[in-house]
């Protein structure tokens, strides 16, 4: 069989997405992996899939799958060249596109051509909500690593994050301490972990190290933990500019009950043809 496709990235976090509302597509773990593989697949961090919405509310299903080909319910990169994908594929002419996750409705605006604004919705703090096993909510959370203690902050922003300050992200010791913590016991469903290092009140930097993934050049949903993080513990405004490797988004969070806002471009590689048994 063969499966029209595009190569996409958001700040170098990159997609394979896929049409699943004009052609037939059915997801399976061992085609993900194979096709993530970047030397003898497409190459991906996530596959993103946009099928038909189950109600009425939304415009689009968004479904992501990480390279590991576990699906996982929040990608805010992946978000913004979902949206960008719809418009230039002819499958939407909104501005403002609602799309249909595992964890509720995002909405998608397309600023200009290669920019795309996406709420992110409400993060949770509740130990049950994230998950994460603990007592009580904390704003800050301590473990340990090493011999050492590890402060940290716990939230969902669609999916669980666990955001460690840092006083320098070059030299933090991402895939160590990433991989340790990803799948710890305390994260029942595994986390993505966040180092951040706030260089004023309106702009910090970071790096992630996503589940399922590793590290990767840019995580959306990251960003706006790290934001959320960075503003409940008084160390950022609330309106910042989190600095990437892959590049810079802009985050605003006005506080609890308030949505996380974030902007950042989208860029198409290529489009493709692949075929599959």
């Amino acid at each position: 069989m063969k499966l029209r496709f595009a190569k996409m990235h958001g700040l170098g976090n990159d997609f394979m997405v896929i049409d699943a509302v004009r052609q037939s597509f059915a997801p399976r773990p061992e085609l993900v992996r194979r096709w993530a593989d970047r030397f003898a697949g497409v190459g991906f961090d996530q596959l993103l899939l946009i099928e038909t919405p189950r109600g009425d509310e939304a415009e689009f299903r968004y479904r992501i799958f990480n390279a590991d080909g576990g699906e996982v319910a929040q990608c805010g990169n992946g978000a913004r060249c979902f949206a960008r994908f719809v418009r230039e594929q002819g499958l939407s002419d909104s501005d403002v596109i609602p799309v249909e996750t595992n964890t509720g409705l995002l909405r998608l605006e397309l600023v200009d051509q290669a920019r795309v604004r996406v709420d992110m919705g409400q993060p949770r703090f509740e130990p049950a909500e994230i998950p994460l096993r603990e007592d009580r909510r904390r704003d800050l959370y301590i473990t340990e690593y090493d011999g050492r203690e590890i402060s940290f902050s716990a939230l969902s922003v669609g999916n669980p994050h666990m955001v460690i300050p840092v006083d320098d992200v070059d030299t933090a010791e991402v895939e160590k301490i990433g991989a340790y913590f990803e799948g710890h016991p305390m994260f029942p469903e595994r986390a993505n972990i966040g180092f951040m290092q706030v260089l004023d009140p309106e702009h910090f930097r970071l790096r992630v190290f996503e589940r399922g993934v590793g590290e990767t050049r840019a995580c959306g949903s990251g960003a706006c933990a790290a934001m959320v993080a960075g503003v409940q513990l008084g160390l950022l405004h609330e309106r910042a500019c989190g600095q990437l490797t892959g590049g810079e988004l802009i985050l605003e969070w006005q506080g609890e009950s308030k949505p996380v806002m974030m902007t950042g471009d989208t860029a198409m590689v290529y489009r493709g043809e692949i075929e599959y048994d």
